[in-house]
């Protein structure tokens, strides 16, 4: 299940939607699917992002569906962890370089900056496209835990335990983040590659960094993922599906105001069957 929906603060100010997310596979099954969510920065100096989070989703849908075709875990975490990252990143890249190349910055664009914004655009044009990412990877032997830059992932064990795969970066404060722009950005992606054994996920929900942002705490946003999971237990999928975009956008109006996705991965029986 997944859902996008524009910011209050965004349809105020006549702004895009800067979120994009993008689901491959689990067309009969969840055993075997790929969600990435991605969230432009939306600074004046990022003023393509919503871009850059488009092509971060492609990308992340096209490299990350190779882990599918890998049958040796170790080759599997030999991957994950080190290529995977390097790829990410020099695969958008790429991308925003063509972009670029096929609608070259404008006068009317670098008019809207101030002069030291001009400067860092003009030296480091990635800028303008900037995004973060979260990719989560499922099939029958593991779970594949992606991360750059702010948005939360959450899993829900059996019992409603919520859990994080990733503490918390102390280095993502306020608007700062790591990000796809960065410099040697593969340097900051966060990988976690879960083996399925014992107990796999009952829950897995992704989700830009507007919605953990639309609670007063932490507790409050893990209470959610908690919550979802019991209404999918007691009513399936049509218990949560049509309703994701009304929430999500009663959590932007009534707490953020950001752009708010929504990826969620569940099944009646374990992840892992």
């Amino acid at each position: 299940m997944r859902a996008t929906v524009r910011g209050a603060l965004h349809r105020r100010h006549h702004l895009p939607n800067q979120d994009a997310i993008r689901v491959f596979g689990g067309a009969s099954s969840p055993a075997s699917l790929l969600i990435a969510l991605a969230d432009g920065h939306g600074s004046s100096k990022s003023f393509r992002s919503h871009l850059g989070a488009r092509m971060a989703v492609a990308v992340a849908s096209r490299v990350g569906q190779r882990v599918f075709a890998m049958d040796h875990p170790s080759q599997r975490k030999r991957w994950a962890e080190n290529d995977l990252p390097r790829e990410l990143v020099r695969v958008w890249q790429e991308r925003v370089a063509q972009c670029l190349a096929r609608h070259p910055l404008t006068e009317t664009e670098l008019s809207q900056l101030d002069a030291a914004s001009r400067r860092q655009v003009l030296a480091h044009p990635l800028l303008i496209y900037g995004a973060t990412l979260l990719l989560v990877v499922v099939a029958p032997q593991f779970i594949l835990y992606v991360q750059l830059g702010d948005g939360d992932i959450l899993t829900v064990n059996p019992e409603g335990g919520v859990e994080r795969p990733f503490a918390k970066d102390s280095r993502l404060l306020g608007n700062e983040t790591t990000s796809l722009c960065s410099v040697n950005a593969w340097q900051e992606v966060r990988v976690y590659l879960q083996i399925l054994a014992g107990t796999p996920p009952a829950l897995i929900l992704a989700a830009t960094d507007g919605y953990a942002n639309a609670f007063r705490n932490e507790a409050g946003f893990h209470q959610v993922a908690a919550d979802l999971w019991q209404m999918l237990q007691q009513g399936g999928v049509h218990a949560v599906k049509p309703h994701l975009q009304t929430w999500l956008n009663e959590a932007s109006e009534q707490g953020s105001g950001d752009d708010i996705s929504l990826g969620l991965i569940w099944s009646p029986k374990p992840l892992a069957q």
